[in-house]
Order: C-alpha cells, then structure tokens, then sequence
C-alpha cells in the first residue's frame, strides 16, 4: 500500500498538472478555507527536494494562487462581504474572528493581512473585512502580494527540509513538514491568544472599604 501511495504520488508531483492543482488550490483557499492548500504545497516542497517539481515554480504557483483567492474575498467583501459580517451570530468562531479582524486592522492596517495568512480562519475573515470597509485596492494587492510570496516560501521549504531530512521516505518528510507547519501555526495562535487577553479590560473589582461604606449607606 505505502509502494502504491509513493508510485502514485511521484507521478502526480512529476506532472505538468502539479502546478495547476496548486495554484488552484491555493486559489480556493483563499476564500473557502476548507481547502488544505497548506498541505499541498508543503508535500510538493517535500518531492522538490528529491528533484521533481521545481521549488521556484511551487513557491512562484503557490504565492500566484493566494493572490488570485485573497483578490476574490476581497471582491465578495466589497459586494455583500458587509450584510454577510453583520449576520455572523455572535459568540460564534466566524464571529470572534471577524472581530479579530477588525480591531486587527484598525490598530495594525494592512499587515494584519501577513499575520493573517498563518492564524487559522484568519486571512479570509481579513480579506472580507478589508473589501466590507472599503480598505484601498492598491494597498491590499502590496499586503496580498507580501502575504502571498511569504507564504508561498513558507509553506514549500518547510516541505523542502521534510525533503531533505528524508531523502529515503518521502512520506516521512510529508509528516515532518507538516507537523513543522501545524507548529508555527500553532505558535502564532497561542501568541495572537494571549495577547488577546492582555489586551481584553479585566473587570475591576472595589475596594472592601468601599463596599463597607457602601453597605452602612
């Protein structure tokens, strides 16, 4: 079965259509999140490493593609991104990171858009609300762009030195990448949580004098 897997997945990472997949998924990703563009991209740095794809071309497709889907949420969060925001039932996840979302872009502007692309859920409530607030259209393609090539190298030489770690079981390089991958992500959560909770006022509680006081009154 692992013979099988490995036959079937060079074959597919050695073929034009590679290159297609991942600029479509990468596309798709952008706003249907769903879609595990992640993945892709960090298995075919994984192969790039033992030759096939080229890992320019995987960076260079993977970065195009989230260019192209961060452009698409944009669009639809221009058109009807707004109505759809202000129906998002609260105390929901959608809902607590379109929040996210828009205090992080009025307290950092475009580069909340980098950060975006690593926090899960992120880049698309990021890229709705920039279209919904009529953020400009030039200065979200130079965030995009940053957003998109950063991931883009990420995602493919993380795959890249899974690659190399395991020249002899790609398969073991693909978990390595991966589970690189989930690492930062989760890093850039936990930090994103935590402050977060600095930043959230704690209620304040009286001073037991003025409770006393409070009290004889």
């Amino acid at each position: 079965m692992t013979d099988a897997i490995l036959h079937f997945t060079h074959e597919l990472m050695s073929s034009w259509w590679i290159y297609l997949a991942l600029f479509g998924f990468a596309a798709l990703d952008g706003f249907f999140p769903a879609v595990p563009s992640e993945t892709l991209v960090v298995t075919a740095g994984v192969f790039a490493a033992l030759g096939e794809p080229n890992l320019y071309a995987v960076i260079a497709v993977a970065a195009a593609g989230a260019f192209l889907g961060d452009h698409v949420s944009y669009g639809l969060g221009r058109g009807a991104g707004g109505r759809m925001l202000d129906r998002l039932e609260p105390g929901t996840k959608r809902h607590k990171m379109s929040l996210w979302a828009r205090n992080a872009l009025e307290e950092r502007g475009g580069l909340v858009l980098v950060v975006a692309r690593y926090v899960p859920g992120g880049r698309t409530a990021v890229t709705l609300t920039m279209g919904a607030v009529r953020y400009p259209l030039r200065s979200f393609s130079f965030f995009a762009g940053l957003a998109a090539v950063s991931w883009g190298l990420y995602c493919s030489l993380v795959g890249y030195i899974g690659g190399k770690a395991f020249e002899d079981n790609p398969l073991k390089g693909v978990a390595l990448g991966i589970g690189l991958a989930l690492t930062v992500t989760s890093i850039v959560e936990v930090v994103r949580h935590q402050r977060h909770k600095r930043r959230t006022p704690q209620p304040q509680v009286e001073d037991d004098a003025e409770l006393v006081q409070t009290g004889e009154r």
